[in-house]
Formats: C-alpha cells, structure tokens, sequence
C-alpha cells in the first residue's frame, strides 16, 4: 500500500480503480483495528484524500458521458450530455 502519510499530490497519477482498491485496503485495515492509534489516523486521512480523488474521478466521467438521441426513422440524430439525478 502507498504511504498513508504521503501527499495527496501522488493521487494524480491514480486511476479511479487503484485509488479505490488502496481506499478499501485503508477501510480493511482500519476495520481489523490492528493498526497503532497514530497509523490510523494517518490511513484515515489517505483515506479521505482517496475518497475525494474517486469522487472527483466519478465526476470527470459523468461528464464524458452523452445521452444518444434517436429520431422517428431509428437513427441516431444527435448526443446530448447526459443528466443525472
């Protein structure tokens, strides 16, 4: 696992799915409660700068995603952003 104590500048370099997979190490880890009061609480941070990358990465991509119009004839006429609740 990356260093829990290291900059949230690292988690650029993070795809959404490896920045979840360590988030849920994190969680795992925590959850044991084996770990030394001051490494929790240093994972509970990565954690939340983790959490924040995978929704900034979620966002990112709901606004990639477009909405395929079709017309009367079937075909498709034009992409619209997609809306979301």
């Amino acid at each position: 696992m990356a260093d829990a104590a290291a900059p949230s500048s690292d988690l650029d370099a993070l795809s959404f799915e490896q920045a979840l997979a360590e988030l849920e190490r994190i969680v795992a880890e925590l959850e044991s409660g084996q770990a030394p009061l001051e490494r929790s609480i240093e994972m509970y941070e990565r954690g939340a700068r983790l959490k924040g990358h995978c929704e900034a990465r979620l966002k990112a991509a709901q606004m990639r995603v477009e909405r395929i119009v079709v017309g009367q004839t079937g075909e498709a006429v034009r992409a619209d952003p997609a809306e979301f609740p």
